[in-house]
């Protein structure tokens, strides 16, 4: 729905440089795209004083200054209005306390029927639960479900539910469809 890497960059580049660590490197940027805050502090700070410090300050400052830096994707409200009358329209994030704020800032929140993140499960992306808790809302078998999807743990998290993935600008995944335009989901979903 929306490219975040740049504000995951200036988020944990600022909480590096709170405690005087070097900016991210291209693999710590590809982690932080894909998973919680959570882990991805525990993968920057190894130790437990400068981690649970690190936690503090997290809390203090939040993500909210850095949701400017988030690009929407090209046909993405388009897309949810077309769909929005014909299939039930779901998220299903590694975000925790933002999810609603980034729906609200952008006007999409009326555009979904059920938002999960991190926080209203046990298990985050990778794992299903946040699929299956969709499939439970809904009643559906998760056969019956699509997930788009831009990495690995979208991936893992769509297979391992049962759910038919679409692998959005990145054909390095394994997935049942790929699509390079959000438009192009209509398609899939003969909605043209």
């Amino acid at each position: 729905m929306f490219d975040s890497k740049e504000a995951n960059r200036a988020y944990y580049d600022n909480l590096l440089r709170k405690f005087n660590r070097p900016p991210m490197n291209r693999d710590e940027l590809a982690y932080a795209h894909m998973h919680t805050v959570d882990e991805v502090l525990t993968r920057l700070f190894s130790d437990e004083e400068t981690l649970s410090a690190a936690q503090r300050y997290r809390k203090k400052v939040g993500y909210l200054p850095f949701l400017k830096y988030m690009q929407m994707e090209p046909d993405l409200l388009s897309l949810l209005e077309k769909l929005r009358t014909r299939v039930k329209t779901t998220v299903v994030t590694n975000r925790t306390d933002t999810m609603g704020r980034v729906l609200a800032d952008n006007n999409l929140a009326h555009l979904f029927d059920f938002v999960v993140t991190a926080m209203d499960v046990q298990w985050p992306k990778p794992h299903p639960e946040g699929l299956q808790k969709v499939a439970d809302h809904f009643l559906v078998d998760p056969c019956e479900m699509m997930y788009v999807g831009d990495s690995q743990v979208d991936e893992v998290a769509a297979k391992a539910a049962g759910v038919p993935f679409v692998a959005y600008r990145n054909m390095d995944l394994e997935a049942d469809h790929y699509i390079q335009h959000l438009a192009e989901v209509s398609e899939l979903l003969n909605l043209e």
